[in-house]
């Protein structure tokens, strides 16, 4: 475990598994969640390859600062290149849940270079129109304004946001300035992908089941799983099958 410093901001990684001789993988956590959400797949996953996971700003063992400018979604992508940088990996699978999944696309839009293959679970790919951009904009906003005025309570009940540490503070600050989107530059990017891409959603995760067919539909040679009777986090829910098809897909990018 360990901590990087990017303009006076500690965020914080772990490296699970010792094996350099397959393509590493780094893990995004969803938003109110944390990389502690990853404990029950680290065992499976980093068998044979190193798996990097990570905290955001705001999130877990990460810190949260008061100014903020400190988040958005670019200084975000720059975290995730700063670590690899700092694990010494050049090119990673880049993978995460909900919003680890939407910055692993907005990765791999600033770092094509960087990306052997992208893991997309349980999210989106955001809003081409402005319209929806604002309702999702909106949404952002209520959420810090939940976590300002209800402090943890505002979390809910989803698997994946009940363990880790947790700031009510920092969490509203992340939902102000990392949740937020401005452009449809990812959305736009999903015909451009030129790596193999898992695109996995649990069957009860109504609200991203379209999301994931237009992904699937977009990206040249995606592959799409359906984790039958998981949720939103499907990693929690039905960790076996999760890992079963996650390790499969890794083995091909391997190969």
């Amino acid at each position: 475990m360990s901590s990087l410093v990017r303009g006076g901001v500690a965020v914080f990684y772990a490296v699970h598994g010792t094996a350099t001789d397959r393509v590493p993988l780094l893990l995004s956590h969803g938003f109110g969640a944390s990389s502690a959400m990853w404990s029950p797949n680290l065992s499976a996953l980093s068998r044979d390859r190193r798996v990097i996971t990570w905290d955001l700003r705001g999130h877990g063992r990460s810190d949260s600062p008061d100014d903020p400018a400190q988040y958005s979604q670019e200084a975000s992508v720059d975290d995730m290149a700063a670590i690899l940088d700092a694990c010494g990996v050049g090119r990673a699978a880049i993978g995460g849940l909900s919003l680890g999944g939407f910055l692993s696309l907005a990765f791999r839009l600033a770092h094509p270079e960087r990306v052997a293959a992208l893991l997309l679970f349980d999210t989106g790919p955001g809003y081409r129109d402005l319209a929806g951009r604002e309702r999702w904009n909106a949404w952002a906003i209520a959420q810090a304004e939940a976590f300002e005025a209800d402090g943890l309570a505002a979390l809910g009940q989803s698997p994946e946001v009940q363990g880790g540490q947790k700031d009510p503070k920092g969490l509203a600050m992340a939902a102000r300035g990392i949740l937020p989107q401005r452009t449809a530059d990812v959305i736009d990017s999903l015909p451009a992908v030129r790596v193999p891409t898992l695109v996995l959603v649990g069957s009860e995760d109504r609200p991203f089941l379209k999301a994931a067919d237009y992904m699937a539909e977009r990206i040249p040679s995606a592959t799409k799983r359906v984790i039958e009777g998981a949720g939103h986090a499907s990693n929690l829910d039905r960790p076996a099958d999760f890992d079963a098809a996650v390790t499969a897909f890794l083995r091909t990018v391997d190969s």
